[in-house]
């Protein structure tokens, strides 16, 4: 699907039956790849419609970098080269398709470690009713372009006039978002009053849910992690 006359492609699974709500899937470093469509699709086996943005698409068609180091370089180089306020262009763009697949019922962001980061920055800029966060990155830090002088967590007054309900769940190992940063989350959090549901896994590593990182994979993990998900989308949407 081309979203707007202008704007990204997005990957688009809609579920058998009627959508009993929408999601947009902001996918790790790693583009819209077999794991990122692996989610799409039990989403819309779930009933939601389910809208993908190819972030990437003013540098390059629907790049997917492997797991591989070379991978991760390349996957780098992309995401330095992401723009802030882009990000949120094609964040409305995507709430928009994917609201309009499930009209009259919600919609949520769901943000696979870079997308967490970037499900997080449209909460900041967009009225939705969930994001949902797997060990998202650069929440309180600048350290790349896309996150801008004022990283998302320290908007977090806008994320609750959004009425964005934030569920963050990251390993306890995580070497992205370490727990001291999680811990201020919470407090960011707390003190401007959004709704949210901070979780932590015990000895879980950054991508803990992804099978195809084995080296981190947390199958346990994993299963509470799509548990907690589903509920949310259930209470939410």
């Amino acid at each position: 699907m081309q979203l707007g006359e202008a704007g990204p492609e997005a990957y688009v699974v809609r579920p058998v039956a009627p959508p009993i709500g929408s999601v947009v899937l902001c996918p790790e470093m790693y583009g819209i790849n077999d794991y990122a469509r692996g989610v799409c699709g039990q989403l819309a086996e779930a009933g939601y419609a389910v809208v993908a943005p190819d972030f990437y698409w003013r540098q390059a068609r629907r790049p997917e970098p492997d797991y591989s180091a070379e991978g991760r370089e390349a996957g780098l180089v992309l995401m330095r080269g992401l723009d802030r306020d882009e990000l949120i262009a094609d964040s409305t763009l995507a709430l928009a398709a994917a609201r309009a697949l499930a009209p009259d019922r919600g919609a949520a962001f769901l943000g696979l470690s870079m997308g967490g980061h970037i499900a997080l920055r449209a909460a900041t800029a967009l009225r939705f009713e969930l994001a949902a966060v797997l060990y998202p990155g650069w929440t309180l830090n600048s350290a790349l372009p896309m996150v801008g002088p004022v990283p998302p967590i320290a908007q977090s007054e806008a994320i609750a006039a959004n009425g964005v309900h934030l569920l963050g769940l990251i390993g306890e190992l995580d070497h992205v978002t370490p727990q001291e940063e999680w811990q201020a989350v919470g407090e960011h959090l707390t003190a401007a009053g959004v709704s949210h549901e901070l979780v932590t896994y015990p000895g879980a590593k950054h991508g803990f849910a992804c099978d195809a990182r084995p080296a981190d994979y947390d199958p346990k993990a994993t299963a509470d992690v799509w548990r907690r998900v589903h509920e949310a989308l259930g209470q939410f949407l």
